[in-house]
C-alpha cells in the first residue's frame, strides 16, 4: 500500500524568472537585481520570500551589456591581421550560425591579406548543425574520415543542402560574406596544412585538441579565444575572446562577460548586506542540452557558466530515491531517510545512474530553459529549494 505524503511541505524546488528593467551600458545591475529581489517579496501576485540557500542565475547577456563588452569588427580584423599580416589563412571547424560565426567571419575576413579558407567538418558542424543529410552521406562512396570536398565537389556529389530549422545554405552564406572566402570540407585537420600553415581555431568544444594537432604539425595557430582576450582601453574584451560572441548589428558583436566569479562575489555580499540571506549567485549562457528532433546541441559558448559562487561548486551528491525504494519495499520511507543520512555521513550507496554533471551546468540548463531568447524580459532567475531533499520539511531561513 502507497504511504500518503504526511509532511507539511509538497514543493520544494521552484524556479521563477524574474523581470528586469532593460539595462543598456553602465547600469549598476548589482544594486538593480538586488532592490528588484528585495521589492518581489512584497508585490502583490507572486510574492518572494529569499531564504539562505537559494540561488540566483543572471543570463551572460546582462552583465556583459551592462559593461559594454562588445567589439566592432574592424577590432577583430586588426587583430588578425597582426598575427598573420601576410598570406592564405585557414579559419577551421566553425560552427554554422548567423548570429554565432557570420559576423565573426566578416571580421576575420577582412584582416586576411590572401585567401580565407573556411574548413567546415561534416555531416554537421560540433554541436549539430547539419550541412547534408547524413543518411546520403553513409550511402555514398564518400570516407567523412578521409575524403576532402570542395564546393563545387559537394554540389556535384549531393545538391544543394538548406538547413532543416534556418533554411539557409551556410556554404553560400559564408562564401558571400567576402570574395577571398572559400569554403571546403573535411575532416582531419591535419588536411588544413595542404592549403596553409596559418589557421585560426573556431571551433568551441573541441578546440584544445585541433589546436594541440596542429601545433604538432608545426601550424601557426591562434584560436578565437586568442582574439579580442586582453584588457583594452579601447574595445571591449573576454577571458574568452571571441567565444561565446553573439551578434549585436551590422558593425559589432557582444562578446561573453568579464570577470564574471568576481560579479557573482560582489552580488551575494551585496545580497547578503540587503537581505541577510546567503544566496548562491552564477552567470549562465547556453545550457548544455541537445534537442531530440534536429539533433542540435544547444552550446554555442565555451562554458555554460563563466561565473559561481563557491557554494556551487562541484557535483550533486544525492541518493537515487527510486533505487533505494525498490531494495526496501516493507519500509521505503525509513530506508530513504537512512540513505540520505548515511549519504552525509560520506557513504551513498544509492548513487549509481544519477547524472554525473557539474551542478553550474545542470542549474545554467535550467535557468535558459527558464529565461529562453526571446521576449519574457527574465534575465534573471530564482531558484528555490535545490539543495533540499525528500526530508527537508522547511526552507533554511
Amino acid at each position: 500500500m502507497t504511504e500518503l505524503n504526511s509532511s507539511n511541505r509538497f514543493v520544494t524546488t521552484s524556479v521563477y524568472g524574474v523581470r528586469m528593467p532593460i539595462i543598456t551600458e553602465g547600469a549598476d545591475i548589482k544594486t538593480i537585481i538586488t532592490d528588484t529581489l528585495t521589492s518581489a517579496d512584497n508585490t502583490t501576485y507572486q510574492p518572494i520570500t529569499l531564504n539562505d540557500g537559494d540561488i540566483i542565475g543572471i543570463t551572460e547577456s546582462f552583465l556583459a551589456r551592462s559593461q559594454g563588452n562588445f567589439v566592432k569588427l574592424t577590432d577583430i580584423s586588426d587583430e588578425v591581421s597582426k598575427h598573420f599580416p601576410t598570406g592564405d589563412v585557414a579559419i577551421a571547424f566553425p560552427i554554422l550560425s548567423r548570429n554565432r560565426f557570420a559576423k565573426v567571419l566578416e571580421g576575420i575576413s577582412k584582416g586576411i591579406k590572401g585567401k580565407a579558407y573556411v574548413f567546415l567538418s561534416y555531416p554537421a558542424d560540433e554541436v549539430g548543425n547539419a550541412i547534408m543529410d547524413e543518411e546520403t552521406l553513409f550511402d555514398s562512396d564518400i570516407n567523412p574520415y578521409s575524403d576532402i570536398m570542395t564546393k563545387d565537389f559537394f554540389y556535384n556529389k549531393f545538391g544543394e543542402y538548406k538547413h532543416p530549422i534556418t533554411g539557409c545554405n551556410y556554404i553560400k552564406m559564408y562564401e558571400d560574406i567576402s570574395p577571398n572566402i572559400e569554403v571546403i570540407l573535411l575532416n582531419n585537420p591535419k588536411d588544413i596544412l595542404k592549403y596553409t600553415n596559418q589557421v585560426i581555431v573556431a571551433s568551441i568544444h573541441l578546440r584544445h585538441r585541433h589546436k594541440k594537432i596542429l601545433e604538432k604539425q608545426g601550424a601557426k595557430v591562434i584560436g578565437l579565444d586568442d582574439i579580442c582576450n586582453t584588457p583594452s582601453t579601447s574595445r571591449g574584451w573576454s577571458e574568452y575572446g571571441l567565444l561565446g560572441s553573439n551578434y549585436s548589428n551590422q558593425d559589432k558583436l557582444k562578446l561573453f562577460p568579464r570577470n564574471a566569479m568576481e560579479f557573482c562575489n560582489e552580488l551575494q555580499t551585496l545580497l547578503k548586506q540587503k537581505t541577510g540571506r546567503h544566496i548562491e549567485v552564477m552567470i549562465y549562457g547556453d545550457g548544455g542540452f541537445k534537442c531530440p528532433k534536429t539533433k542540435i546541441w544547444e552550446f554555442a559558448d565555451p562554458v555554460v557558466s563563466p561565473g559561481f559562487t563557491s557554494g556551487l561548486q562541484g557535483m550533486p551528491n544525492e541518493i537515487k530515491i527510486k533505487a533505494v525504494a525498490d531494495n526496501n519495499t516493507s519500509a521505503p520511507k525509513d530506508a530513504i531517510k537512512k540513505a540520505i543520512e548515511e549519504k552525509n555521513k560520506g557513504n551513498n550507496s544509492y548513487a549509481l545512474g544519477t547524472t554525473p554533471r557539474q551542478i553550474t551546468d545542470l542549474l545554467g540548463s535550467l535557468c535558459d530553459l527558464t529565461t529562453g531568447s526571446g521576449e519574457k524580459g527574465t534575465p534573471v532567475v530564482l531558484i528555490k529549494g535545490y539543495f533540499d531533499n525528500y526530508l527537508t520539511e522547511n526552507p533554511i531561513k
